[in-house]
């Protein structure tokens, strides 16, 4: 994927890590972390975002409504359309109404939209992320645009040289663990993947279909990057007779699944930033999250914004673009849809920074590779895993 520089994360900045690049010749979204828990209220949202705008200096290029009139339609995935308040202070600062289009998971909306292409769905497009990115770009779905506030993003977030796409936050699919579990049972949590063949961990691991998933497309594509071609089917074949289980999407996983909300499975793919989300979301508040995260398995997500072809209003459709990347919309993105800005000058919350890791060598692969190889791939786990 992207990230390519020295990463540092410290209280009052982002910084951007080292990737595990696979090179070799191979190559949601659900509802992410928080899910249904994110649903804060939506006139305190707008009032913070205008304090953030107001009472801090915002470096990014603001919106001018004078430019800007009328409504636009937002198509994006299921979990963004759960914190969709978000976009009250854009239409309060620019005038521009915005609807917003609710299109399942990642996979189902990127989906729809190429489906559609001849009679576009929306104005805009949010919420789809490096997995599919190529996929995209070779439908020529996007009319170009260069935000002004895109020359802050630092150059691993600007990954498509044509401006056709607008990278505007960042996440690492990671497995997740139940620390009480580990603790009481007097186990070791598993330090790296080939740690979760061992027999000690049998019937402990819940993953997500690929086929209907994006985090568990995420984690398959990270044992594709850890293995290569020749191996990875085997590492599947080994958590298969090791016990894993599989859920059709993240919801189920977690909720269901996962022993710190009453499964079977200690461990269960999910999100780096799902601790964080256990921590805030909780009555009373914990000082620790109950869960953990096994950084050696991440695979980094970078989610995109773009203009879709057919737009009938290309001026509120571009500040909406513009908007996205502002301090004051980057600011809540932590807190509310559990992603990191892109944006450099945003201060990370206290409560996420303390609770959340970035992790220091996520694994990555290259987008092209990915579309050429994902419905093999995806088939040839099928044929494996459900056999």
């Amino acid at each position: 994927m992207l990230p390519r520089g020295d990463f540092t994360l410290h209280e009052d900045q982002v910084g951007y890590s080292s990737v595990r690049v696979a090179t070799f010749p191979l190559v949601i979204c659900e509802t992410p972390p928080g899910g249904i828990l994110r649903r804060l209220v939506a006139m305190t949202l707008a009032i913070s975002l205008l304090v953030v705008a107001c009472g801090e200096e915002d470096t990014s290029v603001p919106i001018s409504s004078s430019v800007v009139q009328g409504k636009i339609t937002l198509v994006t995935n299921n979990a963004f359309s759960d914190v969709d308040y978000l976009l009250d202070p854009f239409t309060i600062q620019s005038g521009v109404e915005v609807e917003v289009i609710a299109g399942g998971s990642a996979g189902s909306m990127v989906n729809q939209v190429i489906l559609t292409k001849d009679n576009p769905l929306g104005d805009v497009v949010y919420g789809f992320d490096n997995t599919f990115l190529s996929r995209l770009l070779e439908e020529d779905l996007f009319i170009p645009y260069q935000s002004p506030n895109a020359a802050m993003l630092p150059t691993e977030f600007q990954m498509d040289t044509k401006n056709r796409v607008t990278a505007v936050d960042f996440g690492d699919v990671c497995i997740n663990y139940d620390k009480a579990f580990f603790e009481d049972a007097g186990l070791a949590v598993p330090a790296d993947l080939d740690d979760l063949k061992k027999p000690e961990y049998f019937g402990l691991l819940a993953v997500e279909n690929p086929a209907t998933s994006s985090p568990g497309l995420a984690f398959m594509l990270a044992t594709i990057a850890e293995y290569g071609e020749d191996d990875w089917l085997a590492y599947w074949e080994a958590l298969r007779g090791n016990g894993v289980e599989i859920a059709p999407g993240w919801e189920e996983a977690y909720y269901t699944n996962f022993s710190l909300h009453g499964g079977g499975q200690p461990l269960v793919v999910s999100y780096a930033s799902s601790p964080p989300a256990e921590v805030i979301f909780s009555e009373p508040m914990p000082n620790v999250a109950p869960s953990g995260v096994i950084q050696s398995s991440c695979f980094r997500q970078i989610e995109f914004i773009g203009i879709l072809r057919g737009t009938e209003n290309l001026p509120a459709a571009q500040a909406l673009v513009d908007w996205w990347l502002t301090d004051a919309m980057q600011a809540e993105l932590p807190l509310n849809y559990f992603v990191f800005p892109v944006n450099p000058n945003v201060v990370l919350p206290d409560s996420f920074v303390e609770h959340t890791v970035i992790p220091s060598n996520p694994y990555f692969l290259d987008p092209d590779l990915i579309a050429k190889n994902r419905d093999r791939w995806i088939k040839e786990w099928t044929d494996v895993i459900l056999r």
